[in-house]
């Protein structure tokens, strides 16, 4: 379980303790079509120094810088803790991830820029994960670079 990055939700910025905190993000839906934002943020996080784990069943057994892509959250996870679960899926298949990364004790369910879910958000939460929605992980990340860069050489 990701308990380090749980208790970012009482930080006054919860976002900046998820990122300063997280070694490794899953990413759900990751293409590998360079010019899909699930690729390109990706490989952004890969060279700030995180471990991706690339998620997407129709690519699993492939292998991306280094990364064999995997088909599932639970498959992710059995190569180690996994901090953020970064989904790049609509909608619909929401809740599915969020029972996965529940399940298998994620610290954060990040959903991408134009994904909501209220209810998977809400039993998230209820298990304890800090929850970002309709936000990009890379945006955010550059919005914070320094903070992060000045705290991650701990890790």
């Amino acid at each position: 379980m990701s308990e380090h990055i749980r208790h970012c939700s009482a930080s006054p910025d919860p976002v900046l303790c998820c990122l300063q905190r997280a070694v490794t993000i899953a990413v759900v839906g990751f293409s590998a079509n360079p010019e899909r934002p699930s690729h390109y943020v990706a490989a952004y996080l890969a060279d700030q120094g995180y471990k991706v784990i690339p998620v997407n069943p129709g690519l699993a057994g492939q292998v991306w810088r280094g990364q064999k892509i995997v088909a599932d959250l639970a498959a992710a996870f059995a190569e180690g803790p996994v901090d953020i679960v970064d989904v790049f899926r609509q909608p619909d298949a929401v809740p599915a991830i969020t029972e996965a990364a529940i399940a298998c004790g994620a610290g954060c369910l990040w959903l991408q820029s134009g994904i909501v879910h209220a209810a998977a958000a809400e039993a998230a939460r209820a298990a304890g994960m800090l929850v970002v929605m309709d936000a990009c992980l890379m945006v955010e990340h550059r919005l914070r670079a320094a903070q992060i860069r000045n705290n991650r050489s701990h890790i």
